[in-house]
């Protein structure tokens, strides 16, 4: 799947508009091709000063892994219910039900001029503060452990200090609900590179 700008354009046949969806961006590749999808696309949209989340979801079948598209500049607060949405009913359904699908947003690789996707199956979002050992991503994209601001090389580092090296994987990912979509993917790729398989499945944002 090439992409030559930053613009990546889908058209959507069947209304015959085109819509532009400015995808975040990676140099690093989590997962490089995805078989038997569906595209899910959720668009940037403005009215008078209002920013408003669109989904289209005319082509996904529920039974393939679903693909979401989604503008890089809309905040956390307006896409994140729009995704809750789509899981629940993904996991609700029960006729055409296929355990083996998964769910991926989809991200402009700049190293391999590619797609590349990057799984949130198993992720359960809440709107609303955690408890317990939060790693938090403020509205500067700045990163917080209990309340502390720690450079992103120092991450793995203080979570070992604060839980212990064996249990450095036991916390909780928290996001600031006006933060990009684009801040938040790249924050989700930096997480998948300290290889800590996280213990909490629940994100939350706030």
């Amino acid at each position: 799947m090439k992409y030559f700008t930053l613009i990546v354009l889908f058209v959507l046949f069947s209304c015959g508009n085109k819509e532009d969806i400015l995808l975040p961006k990676s140099a690093v590749t989590v997962v490089a091709d995805v078989q038997d999808h569906s595209p899910i696309y959720i668009f940037f949209r403005t009215k008078d000063k209002d920013t408003m989340a669109e989904v289209n979801r005319k082509n996904s079948i529920i039974s393939t892994n679903w693909i979401l598209n989604i503008d890089k500049r809309l905040p956390l607060r307006l896409v994140i219910p729009e995704v809750i949405k789509l899981q629940q009913k993904k996991r609700e359904e029960k006729a055409h039900k296929n355990e083996k699908a998964e769910n991926y947003y989809s991200y402009a690789d700049t190293i391999g001029k590619n797609l590349a996707f990057i799984p949130f199956t198993n992720v359960y979002y809440k709107m609303e503060k955690p408890t317990g050992t939060i790693l938090f991503f403020n509205k500067n994209n700045e990163i917080l452990i209990e309340n502390t601001i720690v450079k992103k090389e120092k991450v793995k580092e203080v979570l070992i200090q604060i839980l212990s090296k064996e249990q450095s994987n036991n916390f909780t990912l928290s996001f600031n609900k006006d933060l990009s979509f684009g801040s938040y993917l790249q924050n989700k790729i930096f997480i998948e590179s300290l290889n800590l398989d996280l213990k909490s499945k629940e994100e939350y944002v706030h």
